[in-house]
């Protein structure tokens, strides 16, 4: 595929938020990221990126991985080079899921919970968590391929009620 659009070429998605009040369990979220070929667009991903992880080819890397919200500024980051991924692969969905340790979490019991997405210096999307307080998981970002082969970005938030093994298996539902 070739075109004169090449769309989306580098983003990094970051996910910070504060830690918990002193003396109470540390809250850990983690940022995950799901990739989809053209034969399944959906439903159970052809892999994942979690937890100090990279895909099989490199192009979708977990650089930062933080157990308590404690790093300064950004304390997750996943970089996904859109540009590198084979032809086959035509979504990428980026989610957080809250680690449920210590019974049910949710990002309403979190302080500052939040994602940036970015390209370069240009914003993509900035995402609070406040249409989905309730959920203990989220997808917050997708990331599809045109008929051209160019990747465009999707906005929008989807809260999710279910761990993080589960979530992994339907966040890209």
């Amino acid at each position: 595929m070739s075109s004169l659009n090449k769309g989306l070429e580098r983003v990094e998605v970051g996910l910070m938020w504060d830690p918990s009040p002193t003396g109470s369990v540390a809250h850990d979220l983690d940022l995950v990221a799901a990739t989809y070929t053209d034969g399944t667009p959906s439903g159970a991903p052809a892999y994942l990126v979690h937890i100090n992880s990279r895909s099989p080819d490199g192009t979708i890397t977990l650089n930062r991985d933080s157990r308590d919200g404690k790093g300064l500024g950004v304390d997750e980051r996943l970089i996904v080079e859109l540009d590198r991924l084979a032809d086959r692969y035509v979504r990428v969905v980026v989610g957080v899921a809250i680690q449920q340790r210590n019974g049910r979490l949710t990002f309403g019991g979190i302080a500052h919970p939040a994602v940036r997405i970015r390209t370069g210096r240009d914003e993509l999307a900035a995402v609070d968590f406040a249409g989905v307080g309730e959920a203990t998981a989220a997808r917050v970002a997708e990331f599809v391929r045109d008929d051209s082969g160019a990747w465009g970005f999707q906005a929008g938030v989807s809260g999710f009620d279910a761990d993080p093994a589960t979530f992994l298996t339907i966040m890209g539902s």
